[in-house]
């Protein structure tokens, strides 16, 4: 009913501010370590092969992250980081990272199975570098980097046997004449007997005199669980507990906010969009943290803001015009490994990507050069336009969603006819689904994911207007395979099969998290 004429309108109640939600990043950020300077947050994650690594991202809110750095361009270049001699080190590369701030320098440790070393990276500015590298021998698996009080350094690493190493004052190395101890014979233990998966992702902090030590821990028939060691001295002995076993979040750490307030910082495996972050409240009882609730779980909102998009900051579109002075490749791109710098522009092209050819390879997963980035839930989409007149017989170039069981679709020349092509290696083989004689040098391409309720669904389509839309091939069920280790990734590509010199040029990549169906 309307109100009468010059009747005072009803005051609405304002509406209560929306709190934070779990997942906190619904997109592959897992292994998180994570540090609060002032007011503002810091958190490095694990991106395996790609290329630049070991990602570091910045909050002010402790929910909303932008990626702000890399702590490395490339992780050396043996073979298997250049995808050369039919190597390549998906599912390795970097693996979880160590963030920590001690006396003005940031320092981010990683380590790696593809070529048997620990790294550590320090800088003076976090956001800005440059990144100071020293690496040694051996690799020390899923260490935690830790600055005690008294200016000693050290690592704590290993899986269900957990051991101590003291590095030199700068971190720079092994102290010379150290000798590595047990810390925990077995700190599987507070989860059972029967064990999948042994104690990792050491997590080490200092709290009030007292030392803890988080790890991940996957009991036979179980979730994956958080456990919690905690000693007097860094040396021990330790005395452990389960700390939080819920929807198989897990593996992280601590991380208190300005007013006093404490959270742990975790992951949950999540299908094919890979690992997604969560927080979970902390509070303390008899010298514990206890993780979760009230009835002990994690819960589904958040005392924080409100969640924003993930576009811009963890992912973004990109129409590949460049002001001087610009970063040629902002940092929400990285490579499918090491990149061939000589065979990619932003600049021979004003506002297009080329990707040049400059071998021949024999699968997609083996050529160089594929942009990526992440995918993110619970839906979304990645389009381009592509530019294929310069394309050389047997090169293949388009949009793809990578993984193991991976999918494209594209333009393929071969004997000198242009055809849209989609592939599907769901079976992890590649299988051709639809092809499509060509007849003009531009066309558009598009591949959506849902990822709600874990239904890892993808379709891909072609345009010939960009305005209307088409279905190719059929939709494509997603997997998260542990030989690659990493959630879903839109991937721009271009590859020579036959002669390489020739190229493609993109025209933008358009990211969106909604699913437009084509008409």
């Amino acid at each position: 009913m309307a109100a009468a004429a010059g009747a005072p309108l009803r005051a609405q109640a304002p509406l209560a501010p929306e709190p934070a939600h779990n997942p906190l990043i619904y997109a592959d950020v897992p292994d998180m370590s994570m540090i609060r300077v002032g007011n503002t947050y810091y958190m490095s994650s694990t991106t395996m092969h790609m290329s630049p690594g070991v990602p570091i991202m910045k909050s002010t809110d402790l929910v909303n992250w932008q990626l702000v750095s890399y702590a490395y361009q490339t992780l050396g270049s043996p073979d298997a980081m250049t995808l050369t001699n039919g190597k390549s080190t998906y599912g390795r590369g970097s693996w979880a990272s160590s963030l920590r701030l001690h006396n003005g320098t940031y320092y981010v440790s990683t380590f790696a199975q593809t070529t048997g070393k620990t790294y550590i990276y320090s800088t003076k500015d976090i956001e800005k570098g440059p990144w100071k590298e020293v690496s040694f021998a051996p690799s020390y698996h899923d260490h935690s980097l830790f600055f005690d009080d008294d200016g000693r350094v050290y690592m704590v690493y290993g899986t269900g046997k957990l051991r101590l190493v003291e590095l030199t004052a700068d971190a720079a190395g092994i102290k010379p004449g150290t000798t590595e101890q047990v810390l925990i014979e077995n700190a599987s233990a507070p989860a059972g007997p029967d064990i999948n998966l042994q104690a990792e992702g050491s997590q080490l902090f200092k709290i009030k005199g007292k030392y803890y030590l988080f790890n991940i821990v996957w009991p036979k028939n179980g979730m994956r669980t958080v456990v919690v060691h905690r000693a007097d001295k860094l040396t021990g002995p330790y005395e452990g507990r389960l700390a939080l076993q819920d929807k198989g979040v897990a593996q992280g750490g601590l991380i208190d906010t300005p007013d006093g307030r404490w959270f742990a910082y975790l992951f949950r495996d999540n299908g094919s969009v890979g690992r997604i972050p969560y927080l979970v409240p902390v509070t303390w009882a008899d010298g514990w943290p206890v993780l979760g609730d009230p009835a002990g779980k994690v819960p589904e909102t958040l005392a924080l803001p409100p969640n924003k998009r993930l576009i811009p900051g963890i992912v973004a579109s990109d129409e590949f015009a460049r002001r001087k002075g610009e970063a040629a490749l902002p940092l929400v791109w990285q490579w499918n490994h090491n990149p061939a710098n000589s065979l990619w522009s932003v600049q021979e092209r004003k506002g297009f990507l080329r990707l040049k050819t400059g071998r021949v390879d024999t699968t997609f997963l083996l050529a160089r050069n594929t942009l990526t980035q992440r995918t993110i839930g619970p839906v979304c989409a990645g389009s381009t336009s592509l530019d294929v007149s310069h394309l050389k017989d047997g090169d293949f170039a388009g949009l793809a969603l990578l993984q193991k069981r991976y999918g494209q679709v594209g333009v393929e020349n071969r004997n000198g006819v242009k055809s849209i092509v989609m592939i599907s290696a769901e079976s992890e083989k590649p299988v051709e689904m639809a092809r499509i004689p060509l007849t003009q040098n531009t066309v558009y391409f598009k591949a959506t994911c849902d990822f709600i309720d874990r239904q890892d669904r993808a379709m891909f389509f072609y345009s010939l207007d960009g305005k209307f839309w088409k279905p190719i091939g059929g939709p494509l069920k997603m997997a998260y395979t542990l030989p690659h280790f990493i959630g879903y990734r839109f991937g721009l590509f271009n590859y020579a099969t036959k002669t390489p010199g020739g190229y493609a040029d993109f025209d933008y990549f358009h990211i969106a998290d909604t699913i437009v169906g084509g008409k």
